[in-house]
C-alpha cells in the first residue's frame, strides 16, 4: 500500500509513535489523517499541524471506537488504513490488581478487536483495506518487569495473525508493528529505555520510515529494530536456552 491519497486513522495520535505516524502519513500525501486520542487537546494540536481531523476516543471502550469510525466515515469518507496504535504499560509482576489487568487488556488487545469489528466488514464490501496494529517486540519475545504488558502484547500479535489468516484472501491486509525501545513518554522514565533499550533507543520518526516501507511491501511483521527477527529465531530454535537467557536479563533489569 502507498499511503498517498488514502484516508487514515491513527489512534494514540497525540504523542509518541502515533504522532510520528500521523505526521509522516500527511507528509506522504495522505488524503486525510484522523488523529484519535484520549488526550483531545493533544490530538487537536497534531491534527491542526498536519491539516487532519482530531477525534477524542478512549480505545478501550468499544462505543468510542464505533463513534470514531462512524465520525470518520461521515466527515472524511471510507477508511483505507486503520492504525490501531494506542497502548499503555503498567509495571508489575504478580501484584497487579484485576483492575490493572483489565485496563491494560482493554487498551492493548481489545482496542484492536473493537477496531476490526468496526472497519473490516465495510472494507471487505469495498474490496479491501489495511489494518496496522501496534504491538511490541515484547509480544514476540517478552517484557521483563511487566506481566500485563507481556501478556497483552502477545495477545495482540495472536489476534493480528488471526485477522490476516481469516481475511487475507478477502482483501484485508494486516501488519503488526513490533518495536523495541522508542523515545516516547512510555520510555521516558526508564534509564536508556530499560531492557527494551539494549539495542539502543529509536526516535519515533525513524520508526515511521520503517512503517512506510512495511506498508509498501505489505509485510505482516513491521520490525523497526531488525535484531528482533534474530531474537525470535533464537527463541523458536531453542526455547529452553532462550528462557535461561531471559532469566539472566531479568537479574540485570528486573
Amino acid at each position: 500500500m502507498q499511503v498517498t491519497d488514502k484516508n487514515i486513522v491513527v489512534t494514540g495520535g497525540a504523542s509518541g509513535i502515533g504522532r510520528a505516524l500521523a505526521r509522516r502519513f500527511a507528509a506522504e500525501g495522505a488524503a486525510k489523517v484522523v488523529v484519535a486520542d484520549l488526550n483531545e487537546e493533544g490530538a487537536t494540536a497534531v491534527a491542526n499541524e498536519i491539516g487532519g481531523l482530531a477525534i477524542a476516543a478512549n480505545v478501550g471502550v468499544e462505543d468510542d471506537v464505533i463513534n470514531l469510525v462512524k465520525t470518520t466515515e461521515s466527515r472524511v469518507g471510507a477508511i483505507d488504513l486503520f492504525c490501531s496504535n494506542a497502548g499503555i504499560a503498567v509495571l508489575g509482576e504478580l501484584e497487579n490488581t484485576n483492575e490493572e489487568w483489565q485496563r491494560v487488556w482493554d487498551v492493548n488487545l481489545m482496542s484492536h478487536v473493537y477496531a476490526a469489528r468496526a472497519v473490516v466488514p465495510a472494507m471487505i464490501e469495498r474490496g479491501g483495506g489495511y489494518l496496522l496494529n501496534t504491538s511490541s517486540a515484547a509480544g514476540l519475545l517478552s517484557q521483563i518487569g511487566s506481566s500485563t504488558y507481556s501478556a497483552t502484547k502477545h495477545a495482540a500479535i495472536g489476534f493480528a495473525e488471526w485477522l490476516s489468516i481469516t481475511y487475507g484472501n478477502r482483501g484485508i491486509k494486516v501488519s503488526v508493528l513490533c518495536p523495541q525501545a522508542v523515545r516516547t513518554a512510555m520510555t521516558a522514565g526508564l534509564d536508556n529505555g530499560g531492557v527494551a533499550g539494549v539495542d539502543g533507543m529509536m526516535e519515533a520518526e525513524e520508526l515511521a520510515e520503517t512503517v512506510i516501507q512495511t506498508l509498501a511491501e505489505e509485510r505482516f511483521l513491521c520490525l523497526p529494530h531488525p535484531q528482533v527477527l534474530e531474537y525470535m529465531q533464537r527463541k523458536t530454535g531453542d526455547y529452553d536456552r532462550w528462557i535461561k537467557g531471559m532469566r539472566r536479563l531479568h537479574e540485570l533489569y528486573g
